[in-house]
Formats: structure tokens, C-alpha cells, sequence
């Protein structure tokens, strides 16, 4: 296995011998190799499975050619918004623009659109229309489901449906990611990978979804405050990876989504092995010039103890992403 940064070129890609790339990567942060950052983390573990991962970090949202760099990927795309969600990346909690962006070269704002994991997937859609596109991270973990969003002050849908991926991977994805991929190497098709804990999948029936709780309709929860407190409170006790239930959201006669229940936390060997896979641990040498990226100071010799919380803070989402 070579010991250097992945693929972020088509030139970096021919120079590895590849002619072309299982998974296509793209990521709303600067690419920093190291396992503070959920795309180092999923990047590495694939790699570490076989496959052959190309990044694009923080993509122009206004042209579709950028994200065709390295052409058609066998398997499919990946997209991550990047550590934090991109809307409070950009804004304050008064909904004032931020000045800069500690996930960016130099700290500089505005790399990314807001929204990003949707405006990604239907830049991919724009392409391809037919690959898989598999969307994850924190923004798409936390918008799983039909969610209030503070920006807007509206009920949105879930981000699988406005993303246009085919499926969402919640929570801490490294056991999901791998799932996912043997599956499609194996030549399954994304629309039949039902069956992984930890992801949300849409659905035109509900034939062979026979174990799952219903939640209110995403219907209902917009005409209803009620109705939707009572949903949060039916996901919000059922992330649990043992005990928690398999969910269904309408959206209609004819379109569902469907969330598994959370993939298992790993064992403290296989926590082990994911920390110490072939991370630079650091940002991208091409980010020098720029001054580097910010936020890797913080945590560039930072140690991992645990993940999930036991606490349960109504203000904090880090239960109901990572699980207690």
C-alpha cells in the first residue's frame, strides 16, 4: 500500500497506475488526511478494504465539470458536507455570515454552497444519473428524517430525497461504508441494499418492510407541532444500536423512507485498527501556500477515548448522531 495522500487529481490518479477510481469522494473541507476528519477516516478504511478512492475537496457547485475530473467511478460517490453542517459552518445562531472557515485553506470563506450535501448531489445528477451516490456526515446524519431547519424556519424533507443520493449512511459509518461497497462490488444495485444498519434508503413500497415502526407522516408533522415532537421523540429513543427499531416516513402514497437501525459501535481492537490505518496526518501539501487549514491545530495530536455521549443535553445532537 502506497504511503501518501490519496488521489485529488486525474494526475494523481494516472501516477498511481489507476485508469480510473471505484469512489469518487467529494467534500465540503480542505482534504486533511488525518482521523479527526470523517472523510480521512471512511477514505482510509476503503482503501484499507481494496478500493480505489479519488477525492475532490470543496468542488466549484457552479460548474458540473468539476466533479467529472476523474470520470465515470466504477462504483459510485461518496459525499460528506465535511465536519460540520454547512449551514453552521456559514452562519451564527443571529444567522449572521461568518467571516472565515477554519475547514478551508487559509481560513477562507465561502469554499462551499450552502446546503452542501444537497447542491453536491444534484451537481453529481447533472452527470450521472445513474451512479450511485451514497451521502453521509454529520449534515446528512442529522437531516436523516423530515428535520426543522432553523435557517429556513421551515420542515424540510429528509436530505435523501432533496440530495438525490440513493442512499444515506448515519451515525459513524466506517462498519455501513465497507457493507455498502462489498455489496456493490458484488454487483447488487444500490436501490436493492436495504438491509445495512446504519442507513436510510427511499422506497416507492412497503412490501417487504414488515418490522417497523411508522412515524407520522412528513405531512402531518408540517400541520402539526405535536406531531412532530412525537416523531423526534420515537427516533430520539430508538438510536440506540441494540434495541432501536427499524423507522418509516411518508411522504405520500407512494414514497417512503425507510431508516435502518444503528450500525454497532466498534470494538475496541477494530476502534484500534480504524486510528491507526495510513494517515499523513495532516492537510494536503498543495494547501501550503495558502497557510494551511486552520483546524487542524487543535486537533493534530489529539487521542480518541470514545465516541456517542451518555448525557443527553437537549441542546446538544452528538446522542442522536453518534448514538449513547
Amino acid at each position: 500500500m502506497i504511503k501518501d495522500f490519496l488521489p485529488i487529481c486525474r494526475a494523481d490518479m494516472e501516477a498511481r497506475g489507476w485508469d480510473s477510481v471505484d469512489f469518487v469522494y467529494v467534500i465540503g473541507d480542505a482534504y486533511v488526511d488525518h482521523p479527526s476528519f470523517g472523510h480521512a477516516i471512511i477514505s482510509r478504511i476503503l482503501e484499507a478494504n481494496n478500493y480505489r478512492v479519488g477525492i475532490i475537496s470543496q468542488p466549484d457547485w457552479k460548474n458540473k465539470k468539476s466533479i467529472d475530473i476523474y470520470g465515470r467511478p466504477r462504483l459510485g460517490f461518496i459525499i460528506s458536507a465535511g465536519n460540520m453542517d454547512s449551514m453552521v459552518n456559514h452562519y451564527t445562531v443571529s444567522k449572521k455570515r461568518r467571516h472565515n472557515d477554519a475547514f478551508t485553506p487559509g481560513g477562507v470563506y465561502g469554499k462551499r454552497p450552502d446546503y452542501a450535501t444537497v447542491v453536491y448531489g444534484n451537481l453529481i445528477r447533472q452527470t450521472y444519473k445513474d451512479v450511485p451516490v451514497i451521502i453521509g456526515g454529520i449534515e446528512a446524519s442529522l437531516r436523516r428524517l423530515a428535520h426543522y431547519d432553523y435557517w429556513s424556519d421551515t420542515v424540510k424533507r429528509s436530505i435523501l430525497l432533496d440530495s438525490g443520493a440513493d442512499l444515506l449512511l448515519y451515525g459513524m459509518g466506517e462498519r455501513s461504508i465497507v457493507e455498502v461497497a462489498d455489496a456493490l462490488d458484488s454487483g447488487l444495485d444500490i436501490r436493492d441494499i436495504t438491509f445495512v444498519p446504519g442507513s436510510v434508503y427511499k422506497t416507492k413500497s412497503l412490501d417487504s418492510v414488515y418490522d417497523a415502526i411508522r412515524l407520522p407522516s412528513f405531512k402531518d408533522i408540517t400541520e402539526s407541532k405535536r406531531k412532530y415532537a412525537e416523531s423526534f421523540y420515537t427516533q430520539y429513543i430508538n438510536t440506540d444500536p441494540f434495541s432501536g427499531q427499524r423507522m418509516v416516513e411518508s411522504y405520500g402514497e407512494h414514497l417512503y423512507v425507510v431508516q435502518n437501525p444503528a450500525a454497532k459501535p466498534l470494538t475496541t481492537a477494530e476502534m484500534d485498527r480504524v486510528y491507526g490505518l495510513n494517515y499523513m496526518r495532516t492537510y494536503h501539501p498543495s494547501y501550503e501556500a495558502a497557510g494551511g487549514v486552520p483546524a487542524i491545530e487543535e486537533v493534530k495530536f489529539s487521542l480518541v477515548s470514545n465516541r456517542g455521549c451518555f448525557g443527553g443535553c437537549s441542546f446538544c445532537a452528538l446522542t442522536f448522531h453518534q448514538g449513547r
